[in-house]
Formats: structure tokens, sequence, C-alpha cells
């Protein structure tokens, strides 16, 4: 009996001792700057348990049995760091890590963070930017430049160099959120659409869903941008400066008050002078040089705590002018300043992040011809989110509200006015939930939204994974949207640099297709299936197939003549394609193949059409060479393909005569103006456009923190005659951008 007794003892001690367990989580930094390490693996050594961390470097390990163990921490290009922990029973251990460049230059890489994200998340038309994904594309003028990488990834469309615009899986600008550091961004691409708004060297890290993503996002139907800027170097005082043919930029960051505080700033400047340096350098396009010209300032303020809470305030003022002489000038301006913080409680697993923000954009253009137009939006954005953990598995919740204001002025080639001045709130709230287990990933969620005075819509969100094998992956998203935003913008356009905002009008028909419009929001369900597979330790393959079906969508009413006619219409849209990604990574050399085959249609109450940016085939070539005896030089390519876009054909002219004498005008004497016969709407195709640009780089080492480089570049190698758009009543070609060369110079210090 003695004996039983003791083994029941040992027994239920050895179940004690295993039910004890508790949590180590924290943040992972780089030492020398003490910017946050992305998705780097913290393991405790000896055991399968582990995490990676987030953009922000965060990390949360639970279930970890009590006692002594060693952390693990491991990432590409970084020394090792092992650091020994004890933990207690229930205890949620707090620990900043920080892990050092490594000065080892490793040939072999076996296992990427991408790749480990790929097994981790469910990561469905997601694709993940660091600036040294950016700078793998040729850079246009010498800088790296976000826009210019945008345009190669599967399902983007992009219509010109001169006022040219993105458009992602068949949905249109106004329906592409972009946020930076959680504020809304309401215009980031200049009207030279070579360049973005952003500076290359401030970005952690930028998100690209182009479709079906979950319930944390809302207020779009067909892609999200979210974009995280760095908070500043907080050992040094550390930039760069460079200049090249198209621009300028000065960007500077560093600790406050002492090396290696808790407070730190970052601050960048950039400019264009291609409306004068174009005169001298590419006389060839136009003697009045190219037209564009534009000023980006931003800045940071970031203030961290010992635990990883931080707080940061930043701001920013964009500035965008054209000008074409005796023809049109336009300019846009757009500002704001926000404030967002990183709360970890201890003793408990949630962490909670907010954001508060303001800002606004304002557009205007003056045409020779025709009344000015403006338009212009401005307003907050409130954001709360908690995020729990329990074992590998993730509860996400918040609520946001929003609140703006649009005002727009435009009046018609017939002479009538549609004016909107309006104020708008949005409250929605989300919720969701990501389980993972040996084999499958799942993250449901839902997110609710109250538009002002219109119905609330519910909107189911689902992404799933299954790893069938260490080397194939399934996965499916699907979601239902909405939005309230409507673009001052016809899909039908074919060129128009004027992009502004509109609430959901109330000036719309009452039925569409026989049945009631209840309200003026746009609605879309998207539905995406694939597949990753990991061909080699070096290859990656990768197959999307997507549908977006936009089942009320709102455009302005190109067709208005009269008071009574609606100054807004209602369509439906369709879009479906199939992206195929092959990747191959290597230290030398690094080779990008995608193309993306899609179809879109809008449909109205009594017409089909392809919109202008239906692109049938888009192939997009990128490669980088590095060579030399360090590494330090680079030579990148890229080689764009795309079939021709809709546009509509003249089938003739005559005479217009607008009877200002009314029955006494003698219409078989009188001119007239030119009159233009139409064929069916976009029925036509443009010529395939490609274009090949290339760059040749070169880094000198001058200290341990110092470098120059400098760069040539081509863009449009061979000169190829790509059409912008087709003057009717002249009867004359415009092209985009021809042969350009380029140079830039460039300090790191």
């Amino acid at each position: 009996m003695k004996t039983k007794l003791t083994f029941l003892l040992l027994l239920f001690a050895q179940l004690t001792l295993f039910a004890q367990k508790g949590s180590v989580r924290g943040f992972v930094y780089d030492k020398e700057n003490g910017e946050p390490i992305m998705f780097c693996n913290v393991i405790i050594e000896g055991k399968s348990i582990g995490a990676s961390t987030d953009v922000n470097g965060f990390f949360n390990i639970t279930n970890v049995p009590v006692g002594n163990h060693t952390l693990f921490v491991t990432y590409i290009g970084y020394d090792t760091l092992r650091q020994e922990i004890t933990l207690k029973d229930k205890q949620i251990l707090n620990r900043k890590l920080e892990i050092s460049p490594s000065s080892v230059q490793i040939e072999t890489v076996t296992v990427s963070a991408d790749r480990q994200e790929m097994k981790t998340e469910v990561k469905v038309s997601v694709t993940k930017i660091t600036p040294k994904d950016i700078k793998l594309i040729p850079a246009i003028g010498g800088e790296p430049d976000l826009a210019q990488y945008l345009q190669v990834l599967p399902g983007v469309v992009f219509t010109g160099d001169q006022g040219g615009q993105l458009y992602i899986r068949g949905g249109s600008p106004i329906q592409n959120k972009v946020l930076l550091d959680g504020m809304i961004v309401y215009n980031p691409f200049h009207s030279i659409g070579l360049f973005s708004v952003f500076d290359t060297d401030l970005i952690r890290n930028a998100d690209i869903y182009t479709g079906g993503f979950g319930a944390q996002y809302g207020g779009r139907i067909s892609s999200i941008m979210d974009i995280t800027t760095k908070d500043g170097n907080k050992n040094r005082l550390a930039g760069k400066v460079s200049t090249n043919s198209f621009g300028s930029k000065l960007m500077l960051e560093g600790p406050f008050f002492k090396k290696g505080g808790n407070a730190s700033f970052i601050l960048s400047a950039k400019t264009s002078y291609l409306d004068k340096s174009s005169k001298l350098l590419y006389t060839y396009i136009d003697t009045a040089g190219l037209p564009y010209s534009y000023t980006d300032l931003y800045g940071k303020i970031s203030v961290n705590s010992s635990n990883g809470s931080k707080w940061s305030m930043f701001g920013y003022n964009f500035r965008d002018k054209v000008s074409y002489k005796d023809v049109s000038n336009l300019g846009w301006n757009s500002g704001g300043i926000g404030s967002n913080f990183i709360l970890v409680p201890s003793g408990t697993s949630t962490i909670i992040e907010g954001t508060f923000a303001y800002s606004s954009y304002l557009i205007r253009l003056e045409e020779a011809i025709l009344n000015p137009r403006q338009s212009g939006v401005n307003g907050f954005n409130l954001g709360l989110n908690f995020t729990s953990f329990n074992n590998e598995n993730e509860l996400q919740y918040g609520l946001e509200v929003l609140g703006y204001q649009t005002d727009f002025d435009f009046t018609n080639a017939t002479g009538l006015k549609t004016e909107q001045k309006e104020n708008s709130t949005e409250l929605s709230g989300f919720l969701r939930y990501k389980i993972k287990t040996q084999k499958l990933i799942i993250d449901p969620g839902v997110r609710i939204y109250k538009y002002n005075s219109l119905v609330a819509t519910f909107e189911p969100r689902i992404g799933a994974k299954f790893l069938a094998t260490d080397n194939l992956r399934l996965k499916l998203a699907a979601g239902r949207y909405s939005q309230n935003l409507v673009s001052t913008n016809s899909d039908q356009d074919v060129v128009n640099l004027f992009y502004g905002f509109l609430s959901a009008p109330d000036n719309l028909p009452d039925e569409f297709k026989g049945e009631e419009v209840v309200n003026g929001l746009q609605l879309a369900n998207h539905l995406i299936l694939g597949f990753e597979y990991d061909i080699s330790s070096k290859i990656d393959f990768n197959l999307e197939g997507y549908i977006k079906d936009f089942t009320q969508l709102t455009n302005i009413n190109k067709e208005k003549i009269t008071l009574s006619d609606p100054d807004f219409i209602i369509e439906e849209g369709l879009a479906k394609g199939v992206d195929v990604v092959l990747k191959y990574n290597d230290p030398k050399f690094y080779f990008w193949l995608v193309y993306s085959l899609g179809h879109i249609t809008r449909t109205g109450e009594d017409i089909e059409y392809n919109p202008h940016f239906d692109r049938r085939h888009n192939i997009n070539l990128v490669s980088t060479y590095k060579f030399g005896a360090e590494n330090n030089w680079s030579f990148d390519a890229r080689w764009n393909i795309g079939s021709g876009f809709p546009f509509t054909q003249t089938q003739g002219f005559y005479p217009s005569l607008d009877f200002s004498d009314g029955i006494n005008t003698n219409y078989t004497s009188e001119s007239g103006e030119l009159g233009i016969i139409y064929a069916g709407l976009n029925q036509g195709r443009l010529p395939w456009y490609h274009r090949l640009d290339i760059a040749l780089k070169k880094q000198q080492k001058l200290s341990k923190y110092s470098t120059f480089e400098w760069n040539v570049g081509v863009t449009n190698v061979y000169n190829r005659e790509n059409i912008f758009y087709f003057n009717r009543i002249e009867y004359k070609r415009v092209n985009q951008l021809p042969f350009m060369p380029s140079v830039g110079l460039s300090l790191t210090f």
C-alpha cells in the first residue's frame, strides 16, 4: 500500500510539473540602430516551441514549461543570440532582445524569413515589401521607389507613365485604401506615375493586399496598402543625401537627448526638378520640358519603454503640380498629422494598438476651355485594436471611427454643374480568430459597418491554408466588402489627371435592372484559390485564381444632359483572372517572373463594356545580378509586356451646329464645330505595350557607417513607342516616355 501511495504521489508531482507553464514575449531589435527586426525566429532551444516576430519586432511564445531555458534568436544577416531565462508557473516573462548584424557573409541560405512566414500565416494575395525588395527594381532616375515596385506585383495594371494609376485585380484607384502608419493617405502617387509620395528609406514594411484581405481592414472593396515607417536610429545621427537627373532627397534620423535612449526621430524631404532638368536633358521629348514637379515632407518622433510599449507622432505634406502651357494647370496638396501606440500590459497575453490621425487632400484643375474643377476631402480616423495569444492561436478585435468631409465642384462639357459638400461618418468593428494546427491555418472573421444613415453592412471574411507537405501549401480567401467613397473619375475615362473624392451620393437612379437601389455604397465579393510550392531551396512557385464580383458600383454620369438627369449611375462589375509568380533567390542572382491573365467587365443599365484598364495579358521579368570582389556591383533589369488596353474607335466626323439662331439658323451654309461619331464604347484595342529598363550600381564603403553609391540607368532602352492617347481632332498620336537615360549619386552616413 505504501509503495502504491508513493507511486501516486510521484505521478501527481510529475503531472503537476507538466501542467506548470508560462509565456515568454518581447521585442527583437537591431543592436546598431534600435529598429525592430521583422520576421525573425525566436525559439526555446531544445524544444519544438517558438514564434516569429511581427512588423513591430514583437514575439509571443506560450505554453513554455517552467524552469530554465535558453532563448535562441536567429535571422539571416545577423549573429545568432542566446539568452538564458528562468520561467515560473503562469508567469508572462518580458524580454528585450538585441541582435547584431553579422560580419560573415552567408553564401547559401536554405530557409528565408518569407518562406517561414508562408508556413505560419494564411498569406493569400498579399505581398510583403521591404526597402531591400524595392531596390531590386531598376530605379528610374536613380532613386528606388515604391511606385515602380508595385507595377511588378501580380494582378497590378499600370496605365501610363504620365498620369497613370494602379488598377489592382479589376479595382479602380478609388477602391484601393492606403495607410501610412495607420493614417489614411488619399493619393499616394504623383502625376508622373514613376514616383510615389513615400521615401523608400523611410519604409520598414509595406503589406500589399490585392484581394481577400481579412476583417482587420475595411472601407475599400478592392485592395489595401498598409505601410509602416521606421522609428529612427536610437544610437547615433544617421541619414542619406542623394541627387539625380529627376530630383533630390535628404533623410535624417537619430536619438533624442542621448545615445541608446528611448526616444528617436526621423525626417525626410524630397523634391523633383524634372520640369527644369528635362529642358536640358530630354529636349527630344518636348522642348518645353516635362511639366511635372513635386515636394514631399515627412517627420516622425517615437518613444519606447523598456518592455516594448511605444508611442509615435508623425506628420506629412505632399504637393504635386502639373503645368501644360496654354492648356491646363493641375495641382494637389495632401497633408496629415497623427499618433499611434503599442501598449504591452504586464500580466496579460493581450497587446493593445491604437491610432488617431487627421489627413486632408485638395486637388484643383484649371483648363483653357472649361470651367475649373475642384475636389477636397478631409477628416480623422480613430482605431483601437486588441490582440490576445493562446498557444499558436490568435484573437484580434477592434473598433474604428472615421469622420470626413467631401467638397466637389465640377462643370461638364454641356455646362451642367455638379456640386457636393457633405459630412460623413463611419463606425465599424471587427473580430477575427486565427487557429493554427499542424496542417491547417484558418483565419475567419467578420466586420460590421455603419455608414451615416445608410444601412449597416455585415461582412464575413475567411482565409485558410492547408500544409499538404513540407513544400506544398493550398490556400483560400473569401469575403464581402463595402465602401462609401466614390471617385470623381469614371471607369470610362481613359486619361484623367483630376483624381478627386465624393461621399456616396443621394442623386442615384431609383432602380437598376428592375431592382431597387437601397443605398449608394459600392459593394464587392472576393473569392481566391491558389497554392504555393517550394521547387527547391531557392525557387518558389505561386499560383492564384481570383474572382471579384462588384455587385454595386457608382460612376459619374457622363451622359447627363438635363438638370433632371442623375449625376451618377449604377453599374456592376466582374474581374476574374489568374496570377503566376516564379522566384529564384540567390545571394548573387535574383530572378522574378510574374504573369497575369485577367478579364474585366462593367455592366450598366443597357450597356456592357471593358473598362480602359482591362489588360488581358501582363508579363514582368525582373532580375538582379551582383558581382565584384565584395558584391558591390549590381546590374538590374526589368522587362514588361502587356496586351493593348480597350479604347473607343472613331467612325467619322460631322459638322455640329448649335442652332444659336433657332429656326433661322441656315444649316446648309454654316460649317459648325467638328463633331465626332463614336463606335461602341471600348470596342477597339490599342497596340501591345512593352518596355525594358536597366540600371547599373556600385557601392563604395567609406567607413563603418558611410557608403557612397553611384548609378546609371536607362528607361525604355530600345525606345519603344508606346501609345499614351490619340488626339482625334488633330489626328495626332501622343506616346509615353521614350528613351530616357539618368544618373544618380547618394551618400549614406
